[in-house]
């Protein structure tokens, strides 16, 4: 699966690595930091984070349309820079009043224009380096590696977030609600990062930021089509487009209702092996959550490696790599003593660290069935994706059904008579939603980079983004809900991830002809 790809997608996906970790650590505790530091409901929390995500991924259309006309390269460089801006405003401790809230909307503000300059360019960037021939058949293959590149940086975003905080209130006496802003300095940090790889490996993919793509001193002619074909393509997007949005809507939910979820219904404690995995400490004397889901991780790939490496010397690593994160992960499980204090946003750490485990086991099936000639086409794989996800959330309903609305359980909580379900519900919930991401996500970025105009690329993929815009702005809707019966709820997500997957499937053919 690793074989065979571009340079540049190491370099890209590298680059994207230190932003999405920047992201994902704000992200992991904003909503807390509107309720602890300004004192706002989850109503309007929720909705303030909702139009945040809105904004941050509609910018992305005009960030395309200025890369069309003046250069993704550019664009990408600029909204580096805006975003780092946009961080360091937040990691200002400025109170609660009228100034820190014209400050923190600045702040929103230059990160959702950075954003939109960045990501959708970068990622027209990654697929521009597909179509040279020589990769083109790799294209879902490259853009599945890539998101699994960029995952690397969430997956410690909120143990790290969570840490920060923590260190900064018992070392320091700061009180939780500056804490925060200590939380969104470390993004300014993964920014500079993400600005140095970016620069230092930018002859691997310089060649991809032209219309047309040099292949040894040649160049890839750009594909020419009637109005009719461009006018098609762009129908085709659309009706995908139509479907992200729902996907988003539900995904989103991590930092909305799943997370509430995690704070009111969830227990606030764990023992046992699953105390492994839930731990936010960065004492390094005590068992960390995010160490030992490293060592999950490469134990999957200590195993894959096992039976795909074709030298003996690469059997050898992968035994020795299998051997010893299994043999650290049954000695600590088998000393684990006492019980660990679970917080909320832990649980944002589980997405992107099955999103690295099972990156390469779903490629591996897919491309055994690709050798057979049974692989789903990327339309297919989208419409599975929202099954999988109506899937997701049904384990959530099968958990909430013996739980009261949030009104009365936080009475009980009170009261201390409040029924509280294991983590392991809201563990498996992410790791089946994480399985729809995988389906929907890389394969839909990769649908878009191959399907679009030429001339339109880096407005399609901004298309995607608004997308993903209208999505994310929906999530406030379950969060409006939140008060309602919990399985009215998550039957809300079913139902609407249900008749996306109807929908796709009834237009598969359509979407196929022009794949």
């Amino acid at each position: 699966m690793f074989e065979g790809h571009p340079k540049g997608l190491w370099a890209l996906a590298l680059a994207n690595t230190g932003e999405r970790f920047g992201y994902y650590t704000m992200l992991a505790v904003f909503l807390f930091f509107l309720q602890d530091n300004f004192g706002f409901s989850m109503g309007t929390s929720s909705s303030i984070q909702a139009t945040f995500l809105g904004i941050v991924y509609f910018v992305p259309l005009f960030g395309g349309m200025l890369a069309d006309k003046f250069g993704f390269g550019k664009m990408v460089t600029i909204g580096i820079f805006v975003m780092f801006m946009g961080y360091l405003l937040l990691a200002l401790p400025l109170g609660a009043g009228t100034v820190a809230l014209g400050v923190m909307a600045l702040a929103l503000l230059l990160v959702c224009v950075g954003t939109g300059l960045f990501k959708g360019n970068l990622q027209v960037l990654v697929g521009n380096l597909y179509d040279d021939p020589k990769y083109s058949a790799k294209r879902d293959e490259g853009f599945s590696i890539f998101y699994m590149a960029i995952n690397l940086g969430s997956m410690f975003a909120a143990a790290v977030a969570l840490s920060i905080m923590a260190w900064t209130q018992e070392a320091y006496g700061i009180s939780k609600a500056d804490s925060y802003h200590f939380a969104f300095a470390v993004a300014c940090v993964s920014l500079v990062l993400s600005i140095i790889i970016y620069y230092a490996f930018r002859k691997t993919f310089a060649h991809a930021d032209r219309a047309k793509v040099a292949v040894k001193g040649a160049e890839v002619a750009e594909e020419q089509l009637t109005p009719a074909q461009t006018k098609e393509r762009i129908i085709c997007l659309c009706l995908v487009y139509a479907v992200v949005i729902f996907f988003w809507m539900a995904f989103h939910q991590n930092g909305i209702t799943m997370n509430q979820f995690a704070r009111e219904y969830t227990a606030t404690s764990e023992t046992g092996f699953m105390s492994l995995f839930l731990s936010s400490s960065l004492n390094f004397t005590e068992t960390r959550s995010f160490w030992n889901l490293i060592l999950c991780v490469l134990l999957v790939y200590g195993v894959l490696n096992l039976f795909q490496s074709k030298t003996a010397k690469g059997k050898s690593v992968a035994a020795l790599l299998t051997v010893a994160s299994l043999g650290v992960l049954v000695y600590r499980a088998m000393n684990v003593t006492g019980s660990v204090v679970v917080e909320a946003p832990i649980f944002q750490q589980f997405n992107p660290c099955f999103v690295v485990a099972l990156t390469p086991i779903i490629g591996l099936i897919f491309g055994s069935l690709a050798k057979k000639g049974k692989e789903p086409s990327s339309p297919m794989k989208i419409g599975l994706g929202m099954l999988v996800a109506a899937l997701a959330f049904v384990i959530l309903l099968i958990a909430s059904l013996p739980l009261p609305p949030a009104g009365e359980q936080l009475e009980a909580v009170k009261a201390g008579t409040a029924t509280l379900v294991s983590p392991n519900w809201l563990i498996g919930t992410y790791f089946v939603l994480t399985i729809a991401e995988l389906l929907l996500s890389p394969i839909g970025i990769s649908f878009v980079t191959k399907v679009a105009p030429p001339k339109y690329k880096g407005m399609m993929m901004g298309g995607w983004f608004v997308a993903t815009a209208i999505g994310n702005f929906l999530i406030m809707v379950p969060g409006l809900m939140w008060g309602m019966n919990l399985a009215i709820i998550w039957g809300v997500l079913i139902g609407i991830c249900l008749v996306s997957a109807l929908f796709i499937f009834s237009i598969l053919k359509r979407l196929e002809k022009v794949a």
